[in-house]
């Protein structure tokens, strides 16, 4: 890679603090970009445009994320003196649709968490818990590798606030309720014959539990449920814990605030509602609503 990109990552992981995998996806992008028309700091308009040519036969979204990230890099020569011209109206805009994720109903999470508890009453540890996983997933709305690489100095102790790392090395902290403070607890209990860890979830000698290793946790546990468990994962727990949250009258602003998005329409795509509660809503909560109409 040419000594801008490098730079530009350098700023990414520095100044905006992009986690390891952004800068992963980032790099493979500009390289691949450069491969095609070269350095890509003195690229000509016109080479730029030669990209729609190798990204025809890609989704759209894929195509708009290497936009994006051209877009960036210009952006940052400009800003560095290394260009004069801005040539990313040459990139082509794909339109591209955020498909909302899988959705769960309160029937089947109830089902869901009734098959965990009846598991958890007999106090084996890998029931125990998976009861706090998923009580975390939704009841506090964690990512997957926000909860699988919790450390044990998050768990709350004075107040029920869970301490959480998230994308780019962003600290929020996440209330946690009363059903998964207590599962927390039963959880703690059992733990103490774990091997000593820093992780809330240990495993092996020194890491945590792996994201996949929740995922076939939780698709297990659907199966026993009797629910699908290609429509259940810890993204869908998530989604439906804003959902839920959101049809129960949550404010939008404390939604971004729980799930640690940085952008309110990340939140919006993400918390879909039912066009007849909003109607709903309008006709309840506006204030002409009350007033009579006259002929």
């Amino acid at each position: 890679m040419s000594a801008a990109t490098d730079a530009f990552l350098a700023m990414l992981a520095a100044e905006r603090g992009a986690a390891l995998n952004t800068l992963s996806a980032y790099r493979r992008d500009l390289a691949q970009a450069e491969d095609v028309i070269g350095d890509l700091a003195g690229a000509s308009r016109d080479a730029v445009a030669s990209l729609a040519g190798e990204w025809a036969g890609l989704a759209p979204a894929s195509v708009a994320r290497k936009a994006s990230a051209l877009r960036q890099f210009f952006g940052f020569a400009i800003d560095e003196g290394w260009r004069r011209d801005d040539p990313s109206g040459a990139l082509p805009a794909p339109r591209t649709r955020r498909p909302l994720p899988k959705m769960m109903g309160h029937d089947q999470i109830a089902a869901l968490f009734a098959r965990a508890e009846e598991e958890a009453s007999g106090n084996d540890p890998k029931a125990v818990r998976l009861l706090a996983l998923i009580e975390l997933l939704y009841g506090s709305g964690l990512r997957a590798t926000e909860l699988v690489s919790l450390p044990l100095a998050a768990v709350p102790r004075d107040a029920p606030f869970l301490t959480v790392t998230g994308k780019g090395g962003a600290t929020r902290l996440v209330p946690v309720g009363a059903r998964a403070l207590e599962a927390l607890a039963r959880w703690l209990g059992a733990r103490a014959a774990e091997p000593a860890s820093r992780y809330l979830f240990p495993s092996g000698k020194t890491g945590h539990l792996s994201r996949v290793r929740l995922f076939q946790l939780l698709k297990g546990l659907a199966g026993r449920a009797g629910l699908d468990p290609a429509g259940i994962s810890p993204h869908v727990l998530r989604h439906a814990f804003a959902t839920h949250l959101l049809e129960g009258g949550a404010d939008l602003r404390v939604l971004q605030t729980l799930l640690g998005h940085a952008d309110i329409s990340t939140t919006q795509i993400y918390t879909h509602v039912d066009a007849a509660r909003l109607v709903t809503l309008v006709n309840s909560r506006h204030p002409l609503a009350t007033r009579a109409t006259s002929d």
